[in-house]
């Protein structure tokens, strides 16, 4: 696959991983999709590195080991208060690779002095050998996920030449008003397919429309230069120290 423009590529891993399918969520319990959601790893991409400047879009996960599934009984609390009990079915020893890019949020012209895109290649390729800049969760907080640098195809995976695997209908992600500057927010999908461990993602915007719904009205949150938005953190005021790592 081609490349993309300000690209970054990690492998993904954890002992357990839950990527909710929200039709088993409406009687409490929680089955796992069985291979990650877009939706969710653009959540771990922007754990790794984000700031409001940025539009982050998956291209592509690798599933590195055999599919496998476990279920705990757990015991989530309740809205009214006590506990309930309840099935939860993990993934168990996940691994991934991803690829993954970003191109700059035109919507959020009032940060235009911050569209720098070979300083935010570099601090998220920094971010990527740091463990990212936030925890990493695999789909729930109970699931911790780790990640470090990788070429994306290099390794051998258990589902190499394996052929085509159809997954159905599945959650894709959420269309936010800072992303395509409505001021609703909606829900996509589409049909996931993995052929030979790999899983191509089509853009937001190639879903279909008869498989995207409006939840709501929503409205973006704001960002304001020298109020709740800074041009240089601690991590760019010391990037050409830094410079050496990423060559």
């Amino acid at each position: 696959m081609k490349v993309t423009r300000n690209s970054i590529e990690f492998k993904l891993w954890g002992d357990y991983a839950l990527f909710s399918d929200p039709i088993t969520r409406v009687g409490g319990e929680k089955y796992s999709y069985l291979v990650p959601t877009y939706q969710a790893l653009k959540g771990i991409v922007e754990s790794i590195y984000w700031k409001p400047t940025l539009i982050w879009y998956i291209d592509s996960v690798r599933v590195m080991k055999r599919i496998q599934t476990q279920s705990k009984g757990v015991k989530p609390i309740k809205q009214g208060g006590g506990h309930d009990l309840a099935f939860y079915t993990y993934l168990k020893d996940v691994a991934y690779q991803v690829r993954a890019h970003f191109v700059l949020n035109e919507h959020r012209k009032n940060l235009e002095a911050d569209w720098n895109e070979h300083k935010h290649h570099n601090i998220a390729k920094r971010s990527i050998k740091k463990g990212g800049r936030r925890d990493i969760f695999l789909g729930v907080r109970e699931c911790q996920g780790y990640v470090a640098p990788c070429t994306f195809g290099q390794e051998r995976g258990d589902y190499d030449n394996y052929g085509e695997l159809d997954f159905g209908v599945q959650f894709h992600g959420f269309d936010y008003p800072d992303e395509t500057g409505n001021s609703k927010l909606s829900v996509r999908l589409w049909k996931a397919s993995m052929i030979d461990g790999v899983i191509n993602f089509i853009h937001p915007d190639e879903c279909d429309i008869n498989l995207r719904r409006s939840i709501r009205e929503m409205t973006a949150r704001e960002f304001e230069i020298n109020k709740n938005f800074t041009l240089i953190d601690e991590d760019e005021s010391i990037e050409n120290l830094l410079m050496e790592d990423v060559k």
